[in-house]
């Protein structure tokens, strides 16, 4: 196929290649602009079933974030996109949400910052008067061979990254949030499956599952819903940025713990949080979906 370099756009019946060329990224949490090729993360679809919704989302600004966004401003929603420091695809996509149609506010900072997270959601209420959907998304991994490779400094890096943050967001943003709101956090499959060579970042991701269970249970009353999605190997800039060139090329098709032998892209992922902040889940609340290519979990 030819793929949209601008975008990421895929069109129905179109066919998709999910071989990856050898290739790595020095930093976290990786460029979606100089990916080859590159995640696709949009599909032709909505329906408005995000009419007048406002949604903030983490690490939007590519990979399953920039997906997400895509969906929620295709279904109507107003979306404030968190991230870190990708400049470049940030911009990008919010060009192609404003070429939707859509409203999009693009907010720069590190998560890890109390202060930050609240200039997140204060600019949010600033902008749109409102926080009807918080999507917590981000995340970081470094591969170590060995627990003993990680270093104390690694691993307060990773926990207050992927998960102490997302308590700062939920804490902050909950005092605006009303009944009929909801909170979507990802998680993985390594919560369920593991990972031998990211082992403080699948801990992170089981806590995110623990999370998302307690706190559904706490804002039941309020009728707040609290859901989760655990994607399977999906090729956004976090894969050429957490491993080698080799294991780049490989990933997600030569391995027996993903049945339909492939790497899923964005697109195949945001539909499941498109259907967990619509009316479609209004009985579910404390629920992990699962698109990982077809690997049997543990709910």
């Amino acid at each position: 196929m030819k793929q949209n370099k601008n975008y990421g756009y895929v069109r129905e019946c179109e066919e998709v290649s999910y071989s990856f060329p050898p290739q790595c990224q020095e930093k976290q949490p990786g460029l979606e602009y100089i990916m080859e090729p590159r995640p696709i993360s949009e599909r032709p679809r909505g329906k408005g079933r995000l009419e007048k919704k406002a949604a903030i989302i983490t690490g939007g600004d590519s990979g399953i974030g920039r997906a997400v966004a895509y969906d929620f401003a295709k279904e109507g929603a107003s979306v404030a996109l968190v991230y870190y420091n990708e400049e470049c695809d940030a911009k990008e996509t919010k060009e192609r949400i404003q070429q939707l149609g859509g409203k999009c506010l693009l907010i720069q900072g590190d998560l890890k910052d109390r202060c930050f997270v609240q200039k997140c959601i204060k600019s949010a209420m600033e902008n749109f008067g409102k926080i009807d959907v918080l999507v917590n998304n981000h995340g970081i991994q470094f591969v170590q061979r060995s627990i003993l490779d990680i270093s104390p400094e690694q691993l307060q890096l990773v926990f207050e990254n992927n998960i102490l943050s997302f308590f700062y967001l939920i804490q902050a943003a909950l005092p605006y949030m009303k009944k009929g709101s909801c909170i979507i956090n990802t998680t993985s499959v390594t919560a369920y499956q593991g990972h031998k060579d990211l082992i403080d970042y699948s801990a992170t991701k089981g806590a995110i599952v623990a999370l998302t269970r307690s706190l559904s249970l706490s804002l039941a009353e309020q009728g707040i819903r609290v859901n989760a999605v655990a994607p399977g190997p999906i090729w956004t800039p976090l894969i050429p940025a957490s491993f080698s060139a080799e294991e780049v090329a490989t990933f997600g098709r030569k391995t027996s713990k993903v049945p339909m032998m492939r790497a899923g892209q964005p697109c195949e992922v945001s539909p499941c949080y498109v259907f967990l902040a619509s009316e479609d889940s209004s009985y579910m609340t404390g629920q992990v979906l699962h698109p990982n290519g077809g690997t049997i979990v543990g709910s």
